[in-house]
């Protein structure tokens, strides 16, 4: 598929009538991970001096580490934040997490109908293979795309098309799930449908305004919008 560049919220990329691959965020998305996140985020920015409560927080759950610390802090500050974050998360960054309800059941329902799965997150690609790891999710997917450590592979578009350009995926109808603008943002600039997950950590009225192939208001309706267009979806329902 194509990148390109795409200026800002505009119309939908149309969702395929049958899809067989299906690409998913994953924080806010798959796994309610808000507590870690922010916990994190907090730790990182207190070693500078910034004191942030919750609220303040919550926009930087979803795009790059980078993006969220240079948008505070000074440019040669970036870099130790971001290694104090993820010090932090390896060590904090599962508690009080869950998988939201209806996930693991989604997965293997599209599994069963044929689709093939991938992950494409924001968070540094080891880090996101432990904690699929962790709540048993791995195997639910054919590739696992993040980030890379360094700043080499960092935005959620650059993900995708590094995702995009697997073998696997080649041929491929796919869709990409998420609950933040950029998931929207990266879906769009790799001409990619997208579709919205309501429940995540998107502030009021983001997703709408990027007008998503569907909103999903929880997992099940996701499963079943999915399911419906899914190659061999009706064998699975």
């Amino acid at each position: 598929m194509a990148a390109h560049t795409a200026a800002g919220p505009g119309p939908a990329v149309p969702a395929p009538a049958l899809l067989d691959a299906v690409l998913f965020d994953l924080d806010g998305t798959l796994i309610h991970s808000a507590p870690g996140i922010l916990e994190s985020f907090k730790y990182a920015f207190w070693q500078f001096g910034v004191v942030m409560n919750e609220d303040q927080l919550r926009p930087f759950m979803g795009p790059p580490l980078r993006q969220s610390f240079a948008g505070v802090l000074a440019p040669e500050e970036v870099e130790r934040a971001v290694r104090l974050y993820r010090d932090y998360y390896a060590i904090h960054g599962q508690e009080g997490c869950c998988v939201f309800p209806g996930v693991p059941q989604m997965l293997a329902a599209l599994r069963k109908a044929g689709c093939t799965l991938c992950i494409a997150t924001s968070k540094a690609r080891e880090v996101a293979l432990q904690v699929l790891a962790h709540y048993g999710l791995l195997d639910a997917f054919d590739y696992v795309g993040g980030a890379s450590m360094d700043a080499s592979l960092d935005t959620k578009t650059a993900v995708l098309a590094h995702v995009l350009a697997r073998p696997g995926l080649q041929g491929k109808q796919a869709v990409m799930v998420g609950d933040r603008d950029n998931d929207m943002q990266g879906a769009a600039d790799c001409a990619l449908p997208a579709v919205a997950a309501a429940w995540g950590y998107a502030a009021p009225g983001e997703l709408e305004a990027w007008h998503p192939a569907y909103l999903a208001p929880d997992v099940p309706a996701l499963q079943a919008w999915l399911l419906a267009r899914c190659i061999g979806g009706k064998r699975a329902t």
